[in-house]
Order: structure tokens, then C-alpha cells, then sequence
């Protein structure tokens, strides 16, 4: 029991003296803190003094700073409010010395309209007499020469007008042949070198095509019985097969050339066959019309690429791959077509104009050729509606309406279509003319010639390519001879149709003669 109390009590003792010790050292260490947090506080306040100085040294130094330079830009204002005000004054002095000088002007005008007014008083007064003696020698002038002022004017006008005639034809003589002495060979070197590099074959008239037969006993299963077979092959090909005594021969014939061409071949491919009966000839008809379409197709398309004018419209190819059956004068028109558009791209290559157009629009100047026997209307019309319908240039229609005048070229490439159109139809052998139809242009040609005052006989010559006129020489002088040639030709141009040209020679000639006795 004791020893239990006395482990207690010292225990209890030794717990007493760790407190103790516990609170003196805790003491120690903090007196130690105390004096850290001190010495910190000491160290902080001086950096905190050496911060404020320097921070109160920087403002110092940037409010220097910060001072200089506003007072560098006041002075820099100063100075331009300083320069503005003497541009002001300079430009004040300017002003008021240029109000001076207007004032000073003003002056001077008002003295010199003052001036120009007394002027024009004394030349009014001056014209009234001038005026009233030249009114009195007009009446002194009338009364000599019995003749009123308006009828003097008249002969003087009468005069004047018949002097200048004569002086104008001279001068229009001068300046025709000048122009004839420089273009005429410039011309003709360029004709003569395209019509050089042509070279075409002669046409003949077409308007029907004939069929050969292997014998006379074809004819009649051509017929078939009763007529059924000839029937069902005009029905489907819309032509008149004619049948007569011309041995081993059918002549197919009909205006549109195309449906022409179709009959013949089917005629051809049915006699080849043998099997001639109305639902055979309908086959090979419309066997023979798909072939006929591709086949014009695909001359179009070779027509286009050997002339190389480009990309054309589909529509286009097909009329001109149609052209190729279709024939005026005996000319083919897709021959003639081709040969145009060589020759105006060879002038227009001459005259350094675009090759390629003038050969398109060469091309398609009687591209309505192929629709006239379908739709009604002239060659021209139907082209120049169909081509513009389908996009082609200005320059193209302009020459597909120019090439025979009813239109004024109003490009050079249509004036170089309009020269080869004629150059082609005018060759040898180019197309065929009736008789009766070269008869009367000659006659119409001599007409129209002999319809002017002061001829007295005119004669066409060289096959109507000239015409020779006589004037009546005490009618007519040279210089009206010359007036005379260009007004026949305004005439026959306006009212002739025809291939080529036709030179007009008016000639007067003066015999004097006297008998000696």
C-alpha cells in the first residue's frame, strides 16, 4: 500500500517537474522567436525605406522625363500654330491684293463697255447709211440692167451650179481613176492568187435522176400488179417514177432532191434484190432515209472539219451535209458553198483579216438553200433566220444577207463573200443558163441603157459581160459622158440580176467633114 502511494506521489512529482521543464523551455524558445520576428521586422522596414526611396526616386525621375517631352510638344505646337498664323496673314495679303487687282479690273471693263457702247451706237448709225447706199445702187443696178435682184440670183445661181457640175465631174474623174490606179491591181493580184489555188469541176442541171435496169422485164415488176408496186414506192418516197420507151432506163423525178436521192437508191437496192413488193419497198425505204440522214451528217461534219472554221451547231451540219443535193443553175450548192469559203479565206489571209470567220461565213451564205424547197421564203431569209435562231455571229448574217445586195455589207469579210460568191458562180462552166434567160438579160441590158437622154444605140457584148453605149455627141460632152457610165451603172445594178460583172463604155465621137469644090 505504502509503496503503491509512494510510485504515485513520485509519479505525480516527476509529471510536475516535466511540466516545468515543458514551460522554461517553451519560454526560451519563444523569447528566441521573439527576437527573430524582431530582427525580421528591423530587416523589413529598412528594405521598405530603401524601396520608398527608390520608388521616390524613379517618379522624380520619370516626372522630369514626362516634362521635357511635354514641353518639347508644346513648343513643337507653338511653333505650328505660329507657322498657320503667318500662312494666314501671307494668304490674307494675297487676297486683298487680288481684290485690288479685280477692283482695279472691273474698273477697266466698265470703262471699256462704256467704250464698246458708244462703239456700237456709232457703227449702228454708220451700217443705217451704209445700208440706205447700198439700197440705192441696188435700185441704179436693177434699173440698168432691167433685172430684179431675185432674177439676178437665179442666173448667178444657174452659173455657179453649171461650173461646179463641170468641176465636180472632173474632180470625181480624178479622184475615180486615182483610186482605179492603186486598187485595181491590188485587187486583181488577190482575186487572181485565190481563183488560182481553185480548182472545181463543171456542173450540170439536175433536177431528175435516172435509174438503169438490168432488162425490160424489170420495168414491169417495178409496175407490179396493177400498178401497186410504182404506187407504193412514190407514196413512200413522195416522188413521180416515169416510165416510158426509153430502154432499160426509169427516170425518178421530182423537186425536192433529197426525197429524189432517197428513191434512187431504193430503186437501186430493190433491183439488186429482186423482192419487189410494197411491204419490201417500205423497208428499204426506211432503211434507205436513216442511211440518207447519216450520210448527210457525216458530210456536213467532214465539210466543217476540212475547212476548219470551229465548233458548229448540229443543226447547222445537217443543212450543210443537205446542201450536197441540192443543185441551182446545175451547180452544186455545197460545191459552191466549199469553193466561197476557200476564196474568201484566201482575200481575207491577203488582207490580214480573220481567215477562220471569213471561210464560216462563206460556208453559210446559201445555207437557206436547204430549206427552200421545204419552207416557204427566199434562200436568204430562211438562212439569215435559221442561223441567227442557232447563234451564229453578226459577220456571218450580214454576209448571208449581203451576198446578192438586198442588204448593205456592212463588214469587209461580207464584201469578200459577196466577191467570191460571184467569182465561183461566174467561172467556166459553173452553172447553166437557158437560152431564152440569156436572151433576155441582153435585151433588158440594152433597155436599160437606152432609157437614158443622150444615147443614141447601145449593144451588149461579150456574151453580156459589156455593153457599148453611143452618145449623141452635140448632146453630151466628155465630162457628161463619164456621168452618163456611172449613172447606167447605179441602174443596172439596182434592177439587173446576173452572174459576174458587166462593164458599162459610153463612147462619143465627133466627125467633122467638109466637101471642097
Amino acid at each position: 500500500m505504502e509503496n503503491t502511494l509512494i510510485i504515485f506521489l513520485s509519479g505525480l512529482a516527476g509529471l510536475a517537474v516535466g511540466i516545468i521543464i515543458m514551460m522554461i523551455v517553451s519560454r526560451a524558445g519563444l523569447n528566441r522567436n521573439q527576437q527573430k520576428a524582431a530582427l525580421l521586422l528591423k530587416e523589413a522596414e529598412s528594405k521598405a525605406d530603401s524601396v520608398v526611396k527608390q520608388a521616390v526616386l524613379d517618379g522624380r525621375t520619370q516626372a522630369h522625363e514626362l516634362k521635357i517631352v511635354a514641353e518639347k510638344e508644346i513648343k513643337e505646337r507653338r511653333q505650328e500654330i505660329t507657322d498657320m498664323e503667318n500662312k494666314l496673314l501671307r494668304r490674307e495679303d494675297n487676297l486683298n491684293f487680288r481684290d485690288e487687282t479685280l477692283t482695279s479690273k472691273e474698273k477697266q471693263i466698265d470703262l471699256k463697255n462704256a467704250q464698246l457702247a458708244d462703239k456700237m451706237a456709232m457703227l449702228d448709225e454708220k451700217d443705217k447709211v451704209l445700208q440706205a447706199k447700198i439700197d440705192g445702187q441696188v435700185e441704179e443696178l436693177e434699173r440698168i440692167a432691167a433685172m430684179t435682184t431675185s432674177e439676178a440670183k437665179e442666173e448667178l445661181l444657174a452659173i455657179t451650179e453649171k461650173r461646179m457640175d463641170k468641176e465636180l465631174v472632173s474632180y470625181i474623174k480624178e479622184r475615180e481613176e486615182e483610186a482605179k490606179a492603186k486598187a485595181d491591181e491590188t485587187a486583181r493580184n488577190i482575186v487572181a492568187l485565190s481563183i488560182q489555188r481553185i480548182a472545181s469541176d463543171e456542173s450540170v442541171d439536175r433536177t431528175v435522176s435516172v435509174v438503169a435496169l438490168p432488162s425490160e422485164e424489170m420495168k414491169g415488176r417495178i409496175i407490179g400488179r396493177e400498178g401497186r408496186n410504182i404506187k407504193a414506192i412514190e407514196q413512200a418516197t413522195g416522188v413521180d417514177l416515169i416510165i416510158d420507151d426509153t430502154p432499160e432506163t426509169i427516170t425518178v423525178s421530182c423537186f425536192d432532191p433529197i426525197r429524189r436521192e432517197i428513191a434512187r437508191l431504193a430503186l437501186e437496192q430493190l433491183i439488186k434484190d429482186g423482192r419487189i413488193q410494197p411491204g419490201r419497198i417500205e423497208e428499204v425505204v426506211n432503211k434507205i432515209k436513216n442511211e440518207m440522214e447519216a450520210n448527210i451528217m457525216k458530210t456536213g461534219e467532214d465539210t466543217v472539219f476540212k475547212l476548219g472554221i470551229g465548233k458548229i451547231d448540229r443543226e447547222i451540219i445537217r443543212l450543210i451535209g443537205r446542201l450536197k443535193y441540192r443543185f441551182s443553175y446545175g451547180q452544186n450548192a455545197l460545191q459552191h458553198s466549199v469553193e466561197v469559203a476557200h476564196l474568201a479565206g484566201m482575200m481575207a489571209a491577203e488582207l490580214g483579216l480573220n481567215q477562220q470567220l471569213a471561210k464560216r461565213a462563206g460556208l453559210l451564205h446559201d445555207i437557206g438553200k436547204a430549206l427552200d424547197f421545204e419552207v416557204e421564203g427566199s434562200h436568204i431569209e430562211l438562212g439569215y433566220k435559221f442561223c441567227k435562231k442557232h447563234g451564229e455571229r453578226d459577220v456571218v448574217l450580214n454576209a448571208i444577207q449581203s451576198h446578192h445586195g438586198e442588204v448593205e455589207p456592212a463588214f469587209l469579210i461580207s464584201n469578200l463573200v459577196i466577191a467570191a460568191d460571184t467569182i465561183s458562180a461566174a467561172r467556166p462552166g459553173a452553172r447553166y443558163e437557158s437560152l431564152q434567160n440569156y436572151i433576155n438579160r441582153l435585151e433588158d441590158l440594152e433597155k436599160i441603157t437606152k432609157s437614158f437622154d443622150g444615147v443614141e444605140s447601145a449593144y451588149a457584148i461579150q456574151a453580156g459581160r459589156e455593153v457599148r453605149v453611143m452618145a449623141v455627141p452635140d448632146k453630151m460632152d466628155d465630162l457628161a459622158c463619164h456621168k452618163l457610165a456611172r449613172d447606167i451603172r447605179d441602174k443596172i445594178e439596182a434592177e439587173l440580176t446576173y452572174p459576174g460583172q458587166i462593164k458599162v463604155t459610153v463612147i462619143r465621137e465627133t466627125r467633122a467633114s467638109e466637101l471642097a469644090r
